[in-house]
């Protein structure tokens, strides 16, 4: 291949969006790439708004619920205490297959061991157990909808 084919190449990688060419002409082949600039993200900035917005959220659904009827916000307001976060990213199952019935429902007794639900990361079914024994309160997610890591995901009352 001619050195002037080359140069040209060059600069049609440099004038475009392209990150990588490969040319072959007959048994010559030329590979021009250049290096990507990336972004660098730090989550705390951006975690701090997030908490900063839902906080700003449940302040104010907490003062609509309060003016509307004191009693309601003890019905929605879970206990942190009691509960069962998610320990990864992935998508929430409570059932380890669509035809099985879900591992628990709400009002479900639960012992220190047995499985809550499956949470599938990268192909990978993670099975979510009991830190203690309890009653399902709530279900915090809708089944096969995705989770973030420690999104609540049950509250569970000890026993």
């Amino acid at each position: 291949m001619d050195i002037s084919k080359i140069r040209k190449l060059i600069k049609m990688v440099k004038a475009s969006d392209i990150a990588e060419i490969e040319v072959v002409e007959g048994t010559h082949s030329v590979r021009i790439s250049r290096a990507v600039a990336t972004a660098t993200i730090t989550p705390e900035p951006v975690q701090a708004t997030v908490q900063q917005t839902v906080s700003e959220a449940v302040v104010s659904e907490e003062a609509a619920v309060t003016e509307s009827s004191p009693h309601q916000v003890a019905e929605h307001a879970p206990n942190d205490e009691h509960l069962v976060t998610s320990p990864m990213v992935g998508t929430f199952y409570r059932a380890a297959s669509p035809e099985a019935e879900p591992f628990v429902s709400e009002g479900s007794r639960v012992r220190k061991g047995d499985v809550l639900c499956i949470i599938e990361a990268m192909k990978l079914m993670n099975e979510i157990e009991a830190e203690y024994d309890g009653t399902v309160q709530r279900i915090l997610v809708e089944n096969a909808t995705p989770v973030e890591y420690g999104q609540a995901i049950f509250e569970i009352t000890p026993a």
